[in-house]
């Protein structure tokens, strides 16, 4: 089954999605051992890790879509990767659908924000039309080729026009086709309680610590009536913690071997890379070719 399939399934299935962000691949590698159903790429993440620059629609469309690929190689759950506003016009949101759907992601998610964007937890946002969102919306289902490729349809309307404003915006997304549709920064458990009875379409909410939005447990909100959750930027904040403790130790200590409850051993390191099946590569085909060519010495007399 293929990576968009899985979503497409998972989407059908009952229950909520859990769906956690990964800034790398390696992080990505550890969600997909750890078991997640999901693994989300984000505009945010990425370009703290690729650029060391915040979140202000600084980061290209061909970075991003190299990520994707990378990331898409290395696990096998389906990768749901930020497709920003689409990096510009009609054409461009095009462009992006096809770009990302190449590079194996199985969704994207499109905003409604003006070129350059904002990350949806920063103030000063600006949105386009909703008819011309519309428009955007029906780019990328034109230019979708895989019927099962998810286009998660996000606005940032919350912060500018209010929260009926957002809903209005989420159920017009959604009638024009959008497969799930996202309301950024809601500010209060009321209004998270609100989005579901108002909108008529599978959700998505985005659980970012330290943003505006209060954060609550998966189950509760998929008891609420979301279907999928993502916490878009824990890994990169965890890691930097760790990290800063790291240093921190090699600068008061001289020594940077924490206890082993505070940092992975080589060996976990080595076998989540899939060392072992790197290095084994040389003897299984030595292997296979003897025994190919002992059967045709065989069969030749």
């Amino acid at each position: 089954m293929s990576p968009t399939q899985q979503l497409r399934q998972l989407l059908r299935e009952p229950g909520v999605i859990r769906s956690l962000g990964a800034h790398d691949v390696f992080t990505a590698r550890l969600v997909e051992a750890a078991g997640l159903e999901t693994v989300f790429l984000g505009g945010f993440g990425t370009s703290a890790s690729l650029l060391g620059l915040p979140d202000v629609g600084l980061i290209t469309l061909t970075e991003m879509t190299d990520a994707v690929r990378r990331m898409a190689q290395r696990v096998a759950i389906p990768v749901v990767a930020d497709g920003d506003t689409g990096h510009g016009d009609l054409h461009n949101v095009s462009r992006t659908v096809r770009e990302f759907e190449r590079a194996g992601a199985a969704g994207i998610l499109l905003e409604d924000q003006v070129t350059p964007k904002r990350c949806g937890h920063f103030e000063g946002k600006q949105l386009i039309p909703t008819a011309e969102m519309v428009l955007k919306l029906r780019a990328a289902l034109d230019a979708r080729r895989d019927p099962d490729f998810v286009l998660v349809a996000r606005t940032d309307a919350r912060a500018v026009e209010g929260l009926d404003g957002a809903i209005e915006r989420a159920n017009r997304y959604g009638a024009e086709g959008a497969d799930v549709c996202f309301i950024e920064a809601p500010q209060a458990r009321d209004e998270l309680e609100q989005i579901p009875r108002q909108v008529r379409y599978p959700l998505l909410v985005n659980m970012l610590s330290g943003g505006v939005t209060p954060i609550l447990p998966v189950d509760e909100l998929g008891r609420l009536g979301y279907k999928i959750v993502v916490c878009p930027i824990e890994s990169l904040l965890v890691a930097g913690a760790a990290i800063r403790r790291l240093i921190e130790s090699l600068l008061h200590h001289g020594r940077t071997d924490l206890p082993a409850s505070e940092m992975m051993t080589f060996a976990e390191v080595k076998q989540l890379l899939g060392l072992e099946e790197i290095m084994g590569l040389r003897g299984q085909l030595e292997s296979r070719f003897s025994e190919g060519e002992r059967s045709a010495r065989n069969g030749s007399t």
